[in-house]
This record gives C-alpha cells, structure tokens and sequence, in this order.
C-alpha cells in the first residue's frame, strides 16, 4: 500500500471514530506533513481521496472540512417515486435527464426488461444529485402503449405524478432484486465517480391489473444510502 493511502486509512479512520468530528477542520497540510513525515504532494494525494470520498471539503479561508456523514434511508419493500422520498427526507435533490429516446424491444431486451419482443418502449436516462453530488443512476423502461406521450419535461418533474394524474394509472406493485454491481465506464463517468462498485435496484412495476408498464435500473452509490425495510414476524400455525 502506498504511504498516501495509508494515510488516507489513517484519517478516515479519525473521522469515523470521531476523533475528528463533523464540521471539524482537519489540521493544515503542513501539520500533516510533520505529523505523517511525508511531502506535501502526498499528503494532498491523502486530502484529494478523502474528498472523492465525501469525507471532507475545502473551504477557502478554512481549510479541510469534516462533512457530516448522514446515509439517507431507503425504503426497500415500499413503492415510492424519487420526488416522494426526497421530499419526505427533507433534503436538497435535483433530477438531470440525460437522454429519451423510443426503441423497439429486441429478444435480449425482452429477457432483461419483460416486454413483450417487438413492442416499443420508452427508455429514459436520468442522473439524481443530494446536496449538489450525483448519487443515483436511473435507466427506465417504459410502455408506450400505456404512456404515448413522455418528455424529457415531464421525467425531469416526477413521472409517476404525470402517470398517475394525467394518464390515471393505477401504479399498484412492484417486483425487486437488489445486488451490488461493479460500474463500468459510462456509469462512472455519468455519476462523476471513481467507485467500483454500486448498489443496484432491478424493479419491474405493474399496474392494478397486473400489467407491466415500467421497468427500471436504478444504482445508488454504496456510501449514500442505507436500505431499510420493516419486517414483522409472523408465526407459523
């Protein structure tokens, strides 16, 4: 492990053991110097982590600042659009959409998404920021049958409010699978991020009457969020 790493560890270690608390300014890069007995550009090769990390900020004037580290809950067994629950968390969130386009569903299409091969769907790319940070990556899939009309508008608001108030469907259910995934390339660079891994929500969503109108990807950045659920027991007769 190279010395800028372990010094990296070292204060995010600090951090999380509250040594160095939240809104704490870390000591300035030549305290850091002396303390760890390095040069200056490995002590900011330290700093420049930490920051990737969400750990710090620099604040002009101040210096390195301790952030606060908060994960956002995030209901797993509940059927709630991102507007939804960004607005129940209270916190400051902004939706980018980065493409819209119509495609036909090929075989390979069909096995991933479960529409029908040969009908078409809408498939809509959209990045989430909190706070300012890209921290969610959705790829939807949606009927065109049910839903004509869709504009980069309308999914840059909240789709589910346009489905539901103008189209009156009956969003009834959804099937989930949660994994975590390594990133690739694109996803990297869509959510501004050197992580090698992301947590995955494969949804598939049906109407009332049990059809299928939505299928989406959604990857959430692992130190984000925490996926809560609520379980009671039930006992067996």
């Amino acid at each position: 492990m190279k010395k800028y790493q372990e010094i990296f560890n070292n204060i995010k270690e600090k951090i999380e053991g509250n040594i160095y608390p939240a809104e704490h300014v870390l000591p300035t890069e030549k305290e850091l110097q002396r303390q760890y007995q390095v040069s200056r550009d490995t002590i900011r090769k330290a700093l420049a982590m930490l920051t990737e990390r969400g750990l710090i900020q620099k604040v002009q004037g101040k210096g390195s600042l301790v952030l606060k580290q908060e994960l956002l809950d995030f209901p797993v067994s509940g059927l709630t659009s991102y507007q939804e629950l960004t607005q129940s968390l209270h916190v400051d969130s902004h939706t980018e959409v980065v493409s819209l386009e119509l495609l036909t569903v090929t075989s390979a299409l069909s096995q991933l998404t479960g529409f029908e091969p040969y009908s078409q769907v809408w498939k809509l790319v959209r990045t989430r920021s909190i706070d300012g940070k890209i921290s969610v990556l959705d790829t939807d899939y949606l009927s065109h049958d049910l839903v004509p009309h869709l504009t980069k508008e309308i999914a840059q608001v909240s789709i589910y409010a346009y489905l539901e108030g103008e189209l009156g469907l009956d969003i009834a259910y959804a099937q989930k699978e949660i994994t975590v995934e390594p990133t690739n390339r694109q996803e990297r660079d869509l959510m501004q991020t050197k992580d090698d891994y992301l947590v995955q929500i494969r949804s598939r969503v049906f109407l009332g009457n049990t059809q299928q109108f939505q299928y989406t990807e959604s990857k959430h950045k692992i130190d984000k969020f925490r996926f809560v659920d609520f379980a009671r027991r039930k006992k067996m007769l």
